[in-house]
């Protein structure tokens, strides 16, 4: 049992130094990257198990179906397409917003941080390179890994976007009355 416990206290070792030299900002902006990460993969789960198999009932249903001209039919067809659009787009403009604060975290990460060296700089003077260090780190890691979590947010928010807007366009041709 100790052995767990010690294996776990050295596998974080790395990231407690990390957000350490960071700073606070820099455990809120870790925060924001799970909680968007959460999204994503809940997201990316509706999407390659949950998706497809309502995407199979609703065209089983309608290819079932002995008419699809009557405004009945195409009422049932526009709420299938409703549905599937508020399914896909779930939390995708969460997801968008979370990207746009990560960036802004890493800002004032960096105003906390250059406040920290300035307090150094009034306290002890502006000769000792040593005690700006750690402030110049709490400036620049939370502008590094705000910068990081957006670009990595961006692109997967767009990968996603673009793979509901493919599924969606799918499900309305496989929708479509024949004639």
């Amino acid at each position: 049992m100790e052995t767990v416990a010690t294996f776990i206290q050295h596998a974080f070792l790395p990231l407690n130094r990390f957000m350490a030299q960071g700073g606070p900002v820099l455990w809120w902006l870790g925060c924001f990257v799970c909680i968007s990460w959460m999204l994503v993969i809940e997201r990316l789960i509706y999407i390659f198990i949950d998706f497809p198999k309502q995407y199979q009932h609703w065209t089983t249903i309608w290819m079932a179906r002995r008419e699809h001209t009557s405004w009945y039919a195409h009422a049932i067809r526009d709420g299938w397409l409703g549905e599937a659009h508020q399914g896909l787009y779930h939390h995708l403009g969460l997801i968008k917003v979370i990207v746009a604060i990560c960036p802004m975290l890493g800002l004032l990460g960096t105003v906390t941080g250059m406040i920290s060296v300035f307090d150094v700089m009034a306290t002890q003077g502006s000769s000792n390179p040593k005690l700006m260090a750690s402030g110049i780190s709490l400036a620049t890691l939370p502008t590094m890994a705000g910068m990081v979590a957006a670009l990595a947010g961006m692109f997967i928010h767009s990968r996603l976007l673009k793979k509901c807007r493919k599924l969606e366009l799918k499900l309305e041709k496989s929708l479509r009355s024949r004639v």
